[in-house]
């Protein structure tokens, strides 16, 4: 698997569209909005001059309605502390502009994304206040966040949400044709601890490099906000947690491999390029030297997109796990799985996992936690 190339949500705007299909990730970005809007304005007041081009980036953007979202969340902060700025001197208020960029892998949809712009574009003609109208800039930006991606000292605040658990690519001794992780996709019951180890280092040396390259890219007292899946305790399988979501999807393509759809080879040789941290994991790779931890919290979001309630009991099982199956993961998964094992299995496979899904909400609602880190550079 080269992640790079392969690694992208599933494409358009159809049924099974990411597009169509990410409303879990909006409910992420309304959770974190505040501690998105605290990190702008905090970036406001102490990073930008009135006469300056404030640079955003939002790693990992996507496409669909939440890469839109992103953009208007951030122009309206910025509007609102404009509004809020009390200066007499309208042509500083006039001068500011923004430039925004979206990132993500090659293989995204970047082309829906910018016939998507023209709803951005409308909503700057509607702007009424013409003293804080800010000119926005949108550029597209394809590449892997594990590179360099920008100037040195040249970006005021990233933004990522829903994409840091992905790694660069699989740990190397998982994808040297020996199977080390059979009956697996990702950290199951049955995996080794040798192999949980090698995701964990692949987690640390990812992200341990990403901090790096972007305290290059940022400015002095520049804002990062991540928002990533992760879990709850240090241990690695508990219940509800995105571990216990895959093993389901690695039992699902095993009843497939008895039926005779998938070889057993290919199975055992497929494992995903990701690793879900806890909050304390993810604070002992940031360095005081490069960053302050100014907020980290951990929320937690219903598997199922359309279950809003806070409750612990599922109503509808068979429901939720379609919906978990086809309104979810299918969107995220559905790239990968057609590189690996073909375009056939896709219906059967999410269709036994809906099932597998129904079953393991019968015993209690299932959450996935989430962990949302605010930084700011420290000035050198």
């Amino acid at each position: 698997m080269k992640v790079e190339k392969d690694l992208h949500m599933s494409t358009g705007d159809g049924a099974n569209s990411y597009a169509a299909n990410s409303r879990i990730q909006k409910r992420a970005l309304l959770m974190t909005k505040p501690v998105l809007q605290k990190a702008i304005q905090d970036m406001y007041t102490s990073s930008i001059s009135s006469r300056s081009t404030v640079v955003v980036a939002d790693l990992g953007c996507s496409s669909g309605p939440n890469t839109l979202l992103v953009v208007d969340e951030v122009m309206s902060t910025l509007r609102d502390c404009a509004r809020e700025e009390e200066t007499t001197d309208e042509d500083d208020r006039r001068s500011m502009q923004v430039q925004f960029f979206l990132n993500d892998l090659p293989g995204n949809d970047f082309n829906l994304v910018f016939r998507s712009l023209q709803q951005l574009q409308d909503f700057d003609v509607e702007e009424e206040d013409e003293t804080v109208a800010l000119p926005c800039y949108v550029a597209g930006l394809p590449g892997s966040y594990y590179r360099r991606l920008f100037p040195c000292q040249s970006v005021h605040l990233f933004h990522s949400s829903y994409s840091l658990m992905w790694r660069s690519k699989v740990p190397d001794d998982l994808s040297n044709g020996t199977y080390l992780n059979e009956e697996n996709i990702y950290i199951g019951k049955t995996t080794p601890p040798s192999v949980v180890k090698l995701f964990q280092e692949q987690f640390q040396k990812d992200f341990k490099l990403f901090l790096t390259l972007r305290c290059k890219e940022l400015v002095g007292g520049g804002r990062m906000v991540l928002t990533f899946l992760g879990r709850k305790t240090e241990e690695m399988l508990t219940h509800g947690e995105v571990g216990s979501m895959f093993e389901l999807l690695a039992k699902a393509l095993q009843c497939l491999v008895q039926k005779g759809l998938v070889e057993k080879e290919k199975m055992n040789s497929f494992n995903l390029p990701y690793y879900a941290p806890s909050v304390d994991e993810v604070k002992a790779l940031i360095e005081e030297e490069l960053f302050d931890i100014e907020n980290i919290r951990l929320y937690e979001n219903n598997w199922d997109p359309l279950d809003d309630s806070g409750s612990d009991v599922v109503l509808d099982c068979a429901s939720s796990g379609r919906n978990v199956a086809n309104k979810n993961i299918r969107a995220v998964m559905e790239p990968l799985i057609i590189n690996h094992f073909g375009e056939a299995i896709l219906d059967e496979l999410f269709m036994v996992f809906a099932a597998l899904v129904a079953k393991y909400l019968e015993i209690r609602n299932a959450k996935y936690p989430v962990i949302v880190v605010s930084l700011k550079k420290v000035r050198h």
